[in-house]
């Protein structure tokens, strides 16, 4: 049996999301605080008290990191380990911290800087972001190459099979929206962001991230980890800076990245973090792998 850690990606947070195992362990409360203290922030103040800043994407990755890396250490303590891990875009920086490529607190740190990135590379406003329900990859990809010689769109997440994310200006977004509903697409719903995620708009915030990354002291790998980007494993450390300049302005290829950590030999998958998005999206993509999800006591 092969078991994986799967960490929650930005927008699975929630009010009073760990509040519960805050309360109850001691060793939860404690990962909190090492976060706050290295953010200078008060991160269960903001998580629990219907705080607008926790939607705040410097904000929503390290609260976001900081779960799910504390249910991690209550699994462990239970002696639940992973034999390879992965993440959803942000929480690939989990799983490097999961597998010592990273220290927690550097990662805190880190997201906080790349939200902060994020969020200033495309002016408020411009650029948009919609899920794609119920058509099949290459239709999207199609429409979106012929709407992108007016209006910038491209996919942006490949989540599961009959779902993905197109993301661009926001002219591009709403055309393409327009098309791939006339092409047969069941839903469209536009996507409450704060931009453009993972498309060629965020490359000044890949620039910062890359300066940031430089200063950042970087471990071998103790864990299989596989990236977003790639949608394969780690060879090396010396990958890691790289690939997570590419991420922020490349798609998403979960769905791609799950199948081949199933082929490499995963069939018990693990969600640590708030919600049970990626529970869902790995159900979606193959119904013989056992899927759970860790969030709460219960």
């Amino acid at each position: 049996m092969s078991t994986a850690f799967l960490f929650s990606g930005q927008g699975a947070q929630y009010n009073e999301m760990g509040k519960e195992l805050y309360e109850e362990y001691d060793q939860v409360k404690q990962v909190f605080n090492r976060a706050s203290e290295r953010l200078g922030i008060d991160l269960a103040a903001v998580m629990f008290n219907d705080d607008e800043r926790l939607h705040w994407t410097p904000l929503t990755q390290p609260a976001i990191l900081t779960l799910s890396h504390a249910i991690e250490q209550l699994l462990k303590e239970a002696g639940i380990k992973a034999d390879m891990v992965a993440g959803l875009s942000l929480g690939e920086y989990t799983a490097l911290v999961s597998s010592e490529v990273f220290t927690f607190e550097d990662a805190v740190e880190l997201v906080h800087k790349r939200g902060t990135y994020m969020d200033q590379a495309v002016p408020e406003g411009t650029g948009a972001m919609a899920a794609v329900m119920g058509l099949e990859a290459e239709v999207v990809e199609k429409i979106c190459d012929e709407i992108s010689e007016t209006d910038y769109v491209q996919v942006a997440n490949y989540n599961m099979p009959g779902q993905l994310v197109v993301a661009g200006i926001k002219e591009g977004v709403a055309a393409a929206s327009e098309a791939l509903e006339k092409a047969g697409a069941k839903k469209v719903i536009p996507l409450n962001v704060s931009g453009p995620f993972h498309t060629k708009l965020l490359e000044p915030a890949a620039q910062k991230l890359a300066e940031e990354l430089k200063n950042v002291e970087m471990n071998p790998l103790s864990v299989t980890v596989y990236s977003n980007t790639t949608a394969d494993k780690y060879a090396d450390k010396e990958q890691v800076s790289e690939t997570l300049i590419q991420q922020v302005m490349s798609p998403v290829k979960f769905e791609q990245m799950i199948r081949q950590m199933i082929q490499d030999g995963a069939d018990t998958f693990i969600e640590l973090g708030p919600g049970k998005t990626l529970k869902t999206f790995v159900k979606k993509i193959d119904r013989s792998v056992t899927v759970l999800n860790v969030e709460n006591i219960k």
